[in-house]
């Protein structure tokens, strides 16, 4: 028998799309990654569908993931996008979800008409402000702004909620009426990411003894504005700073960054994407100061991820990143000078201070709290809920009328599952 045909225990099969993931991804694929695990532990079955050069259908720790072709977006830096709408409706079909959750409101958009006309909950997740992305495509702040409440408006009228992970992101949907918004945080593993990985050998290998140890881990693309990190850099550098900068992460603009920095003979180091987990922890723990400068951020689980480390982060006051970080970091509007007036103020603290600080915010975001209210936006309950109810009851876990009957689900066809 297929996966497609089979069911797995009582709870939903939740089944989520996503595009846009690259294997250097960094926060999207994190996220998509936790949240299916929280969701398999909790009792549910997560099938999460990506694009990728080709076919393949695997179990893993985060439940099913199944790849379909994609063609490469140009200009990306290795980003793939499902296009081939027949194909990926087919095999929603086989699957017969009782949820859906869609993390792209660009180009999968229209999984929500296929959703409704299935009768089945559709949730779409929103990663970035629309209006933020095009602002820093170069769309003035009216245009940005009014292209951004017509996708939104279409994107809440197609999808029976929209799950916003800050109150920054939620913005855009309040100021154009919907109704149907709910919060659902990210969140960091505190067990994976915490002080106790700082290395006082990785950080020989990067900075002398004097010197401050900046790193930004971000893609590097427009959106993600990674040329205010150097900006930054050399507004230290003329103010006398002892000052080197450790770059993790891939993407169109690494060129172009790479030789700025040589022209100019900055102390930068490209590592680019850093796939060892641990050592990418590693090196969060043992900098002094995180940069987030993307000013389309609604979440920023790197700079969080380094918080959990101990590492105070300088974030885009643009971002929805002061609203994660709170007083245990700094925000700057995205200038070069504003940046280095931020990391000075956080190096005007105790070392102490401004780690113990960092940990303590990055505490208040478990991904326990985040599967939770991802898995209550789909009105699916958490595994101790499913307990306590059969234990209280004497009775299956209660889920919706449409899954508490067996379903039939259509032959897999071929060349999909």
């Amino acid at each position: 028998m297929s996966f497609a045909t089979e069911r797995f225990g009582d709870g939903l099969r939740i089944v989520r799309l996503a595009n846009f993931v690259a294997p250097a991804s960094g926060g999207l694929r994190t996220a998509l990654r936790e949240l299916g695990k929280g969701f398999k532990e909790a009792g549910h079955e997560p099938v999460l569908i990506v694009p990728g050069e080709h076919h393949t259908d695997r179990m893993t720790e985060q439940g099913r993931v199944i790849t379909l072709p994609g063609p490469l977006l140009p200009g990306t830096g290795g980003y793939r996008v499902l296009t081939d709408k027949r194909r990926v409706a087919s095999l929603l079909e086989d699957l017969v979800p009782d949820r859906l959750e869609v993390s792209d409101r660009t180009t999968l958009r229209w999984t929500g008409k296929w959703a409704r006309r299935a009768r089945i909950p559709a949730v779409m997740v929103s990663h970035e402000t629309a209006d933020g992305v095009l602002r820093t495509w170069g769309l003035s702040e009216n245009l940005s702004r009014r292209a951004a409440d017509a996708l939104n408006t279409r994107t809440a009228h197609t999808y029976a909620r929209v799950v916003c992970t800050t109150e920054f992101a939620e913005r855009e949907f309040v100021r154009i009426g919907a109704r149907n918004v709910v919060r659902a945080p990210l969140g960091v593993d505190l067990e994976q990411r915490h002080p106790a990985l700082r290395d006082p050998g990785l950080r020989d290998r990067y900075a002398r003894g004097d010197e401050t140890l900046l790193v930004m881990c971000s893609r590097l693309s427009v959106e993600k504005r990674p040329g205010t990190a150097l900006d930054a850099l050399e507004a230290l550098l003329r103010r006398g700073r002892r000052v080197v900068l450790v770059v993790a992460g891939d993407g169109p603009l690494r060129a172009r960054l790479e030789q700025r920095a040589q022209e100019r003979r900055l102390p930068v180091t490209f590592l680019g994407h850093v796939r060892d987990r641990d050592l990418l922890g590693a090196l969060q723990a043992t900098a002094d100061v995180c940069l987030a400068p993307g000013p389309a951020e609604t979440f920023g689980l790197a700079a969080l991820e380094a918080m959990a480390c101990g590492t105070p982060v300088v974030a885009s006051a643009f971002s929805a990143l002061p609203e994660v970080i709170g007083s245990a970091g700094a925000t700057a509007v995205n200038s070069g000078d504003a940046f280095a007036d931020a990391v000075d103020l956080l190096m005007g603290r105790s070392e102490a201070e401004r780690r113990e600080a960092a940990r303590a915010r990055a505490e208040c975001f478990g991904w326990k709290t985040a599967v939770d209210a991802f898995l209550a936006a789909h009105d699916a309950q958490p595994y101790e809920a499913q307990v306590h109810d059969a234990q209280a009851h004497d009775a299956r876990p209660s889920v919706t009328p449409a899954t508490a009957e067996p379903r039939v689900r259509g032959a897999a066809r071929e060349g999909v599952v």
